[in-house]
């Protein structure tokens, strides 16, 4: 199997596992909403916040720097222990600094009872996690992407019902836990991903190819290790990639820390209902294409060892690849656009009651729609850059990190300082960000494949003409100002949108039936008979 048909599978079975593992937890969400006041879900995404904390930091940029490593698994694993070594005291410290300062601590302690615990099996949990970091990149490497979504899929069913559980327990039992059935679900979550990683790929490494446990390796083949245990060349490249993993974090994470210091707990708990919703199709579809796709550029666009170039063949896949996810991306985004203004509000108001979507949770739901496209073009964009690029132009795009940052800072202060608009503004500048980003990243797209003689055309990624001026048909229709016949009842017009949207999907799906295909060849290829008669 090709490089190209091994991401693509990959991609699916990513797809897969996000899609299954998201639809159970949007139904037990659904439950727990049941159970929980703004105040409680808002004070749980600051929990969230200081696990992604740890584990971003402790991880993100290693897990990059493999991908780059396509022939011995060993030093991956390697490499993989120095996540353990740093997120213990980071999860350590940041537990200290979060339970003294964050979100008016001595106010919560007050009023939220066990709220020091959950930070503290927050905390446990994210250091568990780490410990399966070794299975993760041993599986990644060698492309066992069936291997992660099992372990994955497995460990989110876990958290679900452990979350679910202990929250349903306690409001039946007459228990206030505040927010501890959270941390005990991510507790599950990573003890289970830790014995599914292990297992699995003890199986696989049958033949003793080489170990979860750090090994010692010899300097040889232009490769030296630093201890004998750790790859110079990825080493380097960690640090690289952390110090601009570190803006990153910033431009990824600045809404999360600018609504945690400018607003309340009550409108914090309105916003995560919002951007969680609004982040569905992005951690479903895009997150796994993004990390596969990434992992797969890596790969055909490394050098070879004795040429010290990369193959005409793989950068010519590379190429395909971000060509066609970039089709989907256009596609999926022209969609997002014209129907997700109207259709998110009256969804919110069916999934979660009128207490939620007559609140401005509708609103920032309704606005973040405009913000998914550029999300996920910047997701694939920045996936080929950090791919291929070396540590120079890496150094380079964290030094504009910096300069990205300001401009979201300096939107953001417009938006919500001067303007006033609330968690609304603080969408507009998550656009600002992502603008950005963007245009860099496309920037250095079309210098790389110049670069390369294989030139790309960012025409060839847009919607069919047919289907763009569809869209804008449908589009004046849902927002004309003249009165049109839709039924005054919430079911009614729901139904209205519905059918309106049915009808632009099918269109859709026939105007772009020739590139649906070529996606379906390119995942499933045919397979030839090469047996004599």
């Amino acid at each position: 199997m090709s490089a190209l048909a091994a991401s693509a599978k990959g991609a699916t079975f990513l797809i897969a596992l996000q899609l299954s593992s998201r639809l159970l937890t949007f139904l037990i969400n659904q439950i727990l909403l049941r159970y929980l006041s703004p105040t409680l879900l808002g004070l749980s995404t600051q929990l969230e916040l200081y696990s992604i904390t740890v584990l971003y930091f402790s991880r993100e940029s290693i897990r990059v720097a493999v991908q780059r490593q396509s022939h011995s698994t060993q030093p991956v694993v390697n490499l993989s222990y120095i996540s353990i070594l740093s997120g213990i005291p980071l999860s350590y410290i940041l537990a200290k600094l979060y339970a003294a300062r964050g979100a008016g601590a001595e106010l919560i302690r007050a009023e939220v009872p066990f709220f020091g615990e959950s930070v503290g099996v927050s905390g446990l949990a994210a250091v568990i996690e780490l410990f399966a970091e070794p299975g993760f990149v041993s599986a990644q490497q060698r492309l066992l992407y069936k291997v992660r979504a099992t372990s994955e899929a497995g460990a989110t069913v876990v958290r679900c019902f452990v979350t679910c559980g202990a929250a349903v327990w306690a409001s039946r039992t007459g228990r206030d836990l505040g927010v501890l059935p959270f941390a005990l679900g991510q507790l599950a979550y990573a003890s289970f991903l830790l014995k599914l990683y292990v297992l699995q790929m003890w199986f696989v490494n049958g033949q003793g190819e080489f170990s979860l446990l750090p090994k010692r390796l010899r300097d040889g083949n232009n490769e030296k290790y630093i201890l004998g245990y750790f790859s110079t060349s990825l080493t380097k490249l960690s640090i690289s990639l952390f110090i601009q993993n570190s803006f990153k974090y910033i431009l990824t994470q600045g809404d999360g820390l600018l609504i945690a210091a400018l607003t309340s707990l009550q409108d914090q708990g309105a916003y995560a209902l919002a951007s969680n919703y609004g982040g569905l199709i992005a951690r479903m579809l895009f997150q796994p294409i993004e990390e596969s796709s990434r992992n797969m550029f890596a790969k055909v666009c490394s050098p070879d060892p004795t040429t010290k170039e990369a193959s005409k063949t793989g950068i010519r896949e590379a190429k395909s690849l971000l060509q066609n996810i970039l089709r989907l991306y256009s596609l999926i985004s022209l969609v997002a656009c014209v129907l997700g203004p109207t259709l998110a509000p009256l969804l919110l108001r069916l999934v979660a009651g009128s207490k939620w979507a007559d609140g401005e949770a509708s609103v920032v739901l309704s606005r973040y729609c405009y913000y998914i496209p550029l999300l996920a073009i910047n997701g694939v964009t920045e996936a080929f850059v950090a791919a291929v690029a070396t540590n120079a132009e890496l150094r380079t795009q964290s030094l504009l990190m910096g300069a990205f940052f300001a401009g979201f800072a300096g939107a953001a202060y417009i938006f919500l300082g001067i303007l006033k608009m609330g968690a609304v503004g603080l969408v507009y500048a998550n656009c600002v960000n992502m603008a950005l980003r963007v245009l860099y990243n496309t920037g250095f797209i079309r210098g790389y494949f110049d670069a390369h003689e294989q030139p790309i055309g960012f025409r060839s990624v847009l919607p069919s003409s047919l289907s763009i001026a569809t869209s804008i048909g449908v589009a004046g229709v849902l927002y004309s100002p003249v009165p049109t016949v839709v039924p005054s009842s919430f079911l009614g017009h729901l139904a209205w949108v519905g059918t309106i949207s049915g009808v632009l999907g099918l269109l859709l799906l026939f105007f772009e039936r020739e590139y649906i295909m070529h996606c379906y060849r390119m995942v499933w290829p045919v397979k030839t008979n090469t047996k004599r008669k």
